[in-house]
């Protein structure tokens, strides 16, 4: 099972959701998982925001969930030096066990055209880094990802998801 995970902040709370898959092409979510957490300590201002580190973590141990490999809404590295970003702290707090994969709708100085895929006619590329996973491997797989768009159909489920708390 692979999932896609997505954290939505609301004043000092946060809902942390996730849609399981097992077929890259997949249209729709084999399981979904909601996460509700109480308290979430604000962001710190000129910091990297790692407010979701917890979230994810939660959503994991609440939901007993051992995927294969974590998609996120973000960045693992923010520069071709790979800079740690949220998707590295993940895969360092899954003791580099589980891969992830980044995907950004954002550009960042950082990142050239090798961290570029473009899915369909779009003309505006998303951005994949990723841990534990080949950059080319990764990329495939996003291209070949459900969806019309830009963005893949379970990437917009899980914010939704996310957003509307189930």
């Amino acid at each position: 099972m692979k999932l896609i995970v997505a954290v939505h902040f609301e004043d000092a709370q946060a809902t942390a959701a996730a849609v399981a898959f097992d077929a890259w092409d997949a249209a729709e979510a084999t399981r979904t998982y909601l996460s509700h957490i109480a308290h979430v300590e604000p962001a710190v201002r000129g910091a990297l925001d790692l407010r979701e580190l917890p979230c994810v973590m939660q959503l994991l141990r609440e939901h007993k969930l051992a995927p294969e490999l974590i998609l996120i809404d973000g960045f693992v590295h923010l520069d071709a030096d790979e800079t740690p970003g949220l998707g590295q702290h993940i895969f360092h707090a899954l003791g580099g066990s589980v891969p992830i994969v980044g995907v950004s709708k954002k550009r960042l100085p950082g990142l050239t055209a090798q961290f570029e895929v473009i899915r369909e006619e779009e003309t505006q590329p998303l951005l994949v880094t990723c841990a534990g996973i080949d950059i080319g491997a990764a990329k495939a797989r996003l291209r070949a990802m459900h969806g019309r768009k830009r963005v893949p159909t379970l990437m917009k489920l899980v914010a939704r998801l996310a957003k509307n708390k189930g």
